[in-house]
């Protein structure tokens, strides 16, 4: 618990729950209440992270002066509140005026960034998205859609986040600016997560592949000639069999030193016919983090165990009966006082 009470804006990343980051592992843990939106932020990401006894609110099931009302609750009471923002915190998602809010209420306040969006698009169709004549990409939040037309000129790869009910204006404003229509497209929809969508089009076709999807909500969109989808070539001795056995890879002294590190490690081998799960290594990497942080029960300290042992019982007198009649003792005479 803090002196003043603490909120922090965390980046939970582009949905998947383990794209978070440690620290912003770390400030869920501590949290005494969690703000966030399922439909931006997997709930795995909470469920793992927060504590039992968290409070969770629902984003987008209260207004912003419920929000105003959590945060003053928070600065009385120093609590640590933690607001989950999908993607980066530290690039957008109105953080800016939630941040001064809290410093004006007087609370500790920090942005812990996390994996964007873009950054997940762009690994997801393995393209560097910089790698164009300008070297640059512009990016276009749904708050500066309006200048779509301006950007395009620039003719740059262009990540723009619009909603999918108003994609018509967005392809629009691209060729306004001189995006031709078969300039490639990224349709990238909820990426990293379970259902996530990831689609290659071109502007002209953009609109139809939306209404296919029935995408409405906020999308993200990559334009530009850095995301073209690249040809893949098939080798014809892929197909064909090779009589010549293939030689496998010299060992370096990096791998064989992991190699052995790895092999300390496990005590035995998992039986063939029972294939062990492997842990999932977003959990095992913060694990001692929570752990630290996460007070556990205290639990009862255990009652004395009381040993019972049995006490000897007395043994009774012996009486001896004797048929002979016992003497009296014969009484003890006073002396005779001297006569004058």
């Amino acid at each position: 618990m803090t002196t003043t009470g603490r909120v922090s804006f965390v980046g939970a990343g582009p949905g998947a729950a383990d794209l978070i980051t440690l620290r912003g592992a770390r400030r869920i843990a501590e949290a005494d209440v969690v703000i966030w939106a399922p439909t931006a932020v997997d709930a795995e990401c909470v469920r793992e992270h927060a504590r039992a006894e968290a409070e969770l609110v629902d984003f987008s099931r209260v207004t912003q002066e419920e929000i105003t009302d959590l945060y003053r609750r928070a600065a009385a009471s120093r609590q640590t509140v933690v607001r989950l923002h999908a993607g980066d915190a530290a690039t957008g998602g109105g953080v800016q005026e939630q941040h001064d809010l809290c410093v004006r209420l007087g609370l500790e306040v920090d942005v812990v960034p996390g994996v964007s969006v873009v950054a997940a698009a762009a690994a997801r169709i393995g393209r560097e998205i910089t790698l164009t004549e300008a070297s640059s990409t512009v990016l276009i939040s749904p708050e500066s859609s309006e200048l779509v037309a301006e950007f395009a000129g620039l003719q740059t790869t262009m990540a723009a986040t619009v909603s999918g009910a108003r994609t018509g204006q967005f392809v629009e404003k691209l060729l306004q600016g001189g995006y031709s229509e078969s300039t490639p497209v990224v349709v990238a929809y909820k990426v990293s997560q379970a259902d996530e969508l990831v689609v290659h089009t071109t502007v002209g076709e953009l609109e139809s592949v939306v209404k296919k999807h029935k995408l409405y909500r906020p999308t993200l969109f990559l334009v530009g000639a850095a995301v073209k989808q690249p040809t893949r070539r098939v080798s014809t001795s892929a197909t064909t069999s090779v009589d010549e056995p293939i030689r496998a890879a010299r060992p370096t002294r990096w791998s064989r030193r992991a190699a052995q590190r790895v092999s300390a490690r496990v005590e035995e081998p998992a039986p063939a016919t029972a294939p062990v799960a492997e842990p999932n290594p977003a959990w095992t990497a913060v694990e001692e983090i929570q752990q630290s942080v996460r007070k556990p029960a205290e639990e009862p300290a255990p009652k004395p165990k009381l040993t019972v042992v049995a006490a000897e019982k007395p043994k009774p007198p012996t009486v001896r009966a004797s048929t002979s009649t016992a003497k009296k003792k014969p009484a003890a005479r006073r002396p005779k006082r001297p006569s004058n």
